[in-house]
């Protein structure tokens, strides 16, 4: 796993997925996770990003389940906030197996081991799930609305990017991080994409209600 230490904290969260190669903002507030961030600019700037698991708000503020694949990231940028909060960006770098978590800290650290992509896909394959992608991003009512990439993004930035931007559900996302190769990531998002153009063509029209 590229400069990625074996032992990492766990930033887990109900809603948000991390993919290599992309960037997400972060607004830090919680005083554990405040200390993850003093203590990650400190050393190597390494946070693992996690999904929580259903049913995690009743243990919130413990260690509820997560899955067991996330993505770890650097901190590529950050605001210290006058109250101690902290603005960060933190950016994909590989993708890890959660082996082994352990005590020590407020928050939660983890030894890991790397989860590497692996594609041998031909490129004419990966081009024409690109096209696909793209052709089922059109077609969805709020295709317009979705950021305009860059054609000649390499594929696994391109997919990855996508999987990190578009309105997709959290185990949407998780399911798209668990795939283990570029090819297997487009299919499972065209997948998702093709379901969901399904609702919306198949949704039960809205009937304007009767006043009496």
């Amino acid at each position: 796993m590229p400069d990625v230490p074996r032992v990492i904290p766990l930033f887990p969260l109900p809603d948000v997925a991390l993919f290599p190669r992309v960037s997400v903002p972060l607004h830090i507030f919680e005083p554990r996770y405040r200390k993850m961030v003093a203590d990650a600019l400190a050393g190597d700037k390494t946070i693992g990003m996690v999904l929580l698991r259903p049913g995690w708000e009743s243990d919130y503020h413990g260690r509820p389940a997560v899955f067991g694949t996330g993505c770890a990231g650097r901190i590529e940028s950050f605001e210290s906030l006058a109250d101690g909060k902290y603005n960060i960006v933190l950016r994909g770098v590989s993708r890890f197996r959660v082996v082994e978590e352990h005590a020590g800290e407020p928050y939660r650290l983890a030894t890991v081991e790397p989860r590497p992509e692996v594609d041998d896909a031909a490129p004419a394959d990966l081009e024409a799930a690109r096209r696909r992608i793209l052709a089922a991003i059109g077609k969805a009512a709020d295709g317009p609305a979705v950021m305009v990439l860059n054609a000649d993004l390499p594929h696994a930035v391109f997919v990855d990017a996508l999987s990190q931007s578009l309105p997709l559900a959290a185990l949407e996302r998780q399911s798209l991080l668990d795939c283990d190769t570029v090819s297997a990531r487009y299919a499972r998002l065209l997948e998702i994409l093709d379901f969901r153009l399904m609702e919306q063509t198949y949704a039960p029209r809205s009937r304007t209600p009767v006043v009496h």
